[in-house]
């Protein structure tokens, strides 16, 4: 099972887009455990929610960022 490093913060010395680009992998590694999780036969709901937390995060992170 991969689990999120909860490192979402991205290094400041790349560009926004740079930076962007760096989370949306994390993000789609984040969505393959959520897959991998859920496809077990007995998930765990707090392995679950923690993925989640970390993918929202990450999206928030892109957000500022394009917004920036």
């Amino acid at each position: 099972m991969t689990q999120a490093t909860g490192d979402e913060k991205v290094s400041s010395e790349l560009s926004p887009e740079d930076q962007i680009t760096v989370l949306k992998q994390k993000h789609a590694s984040l969505e393959s455990a959520l897959s991998d999780e859920n496809n077990r036969p007995m998930p765990d709901a707090s392995t679950l929610a923690h993925i989640k937390r970390e993918k929202l995060a990450i999206k928030d992170e892109m957000e500022r960022l394009a917004h920036h």
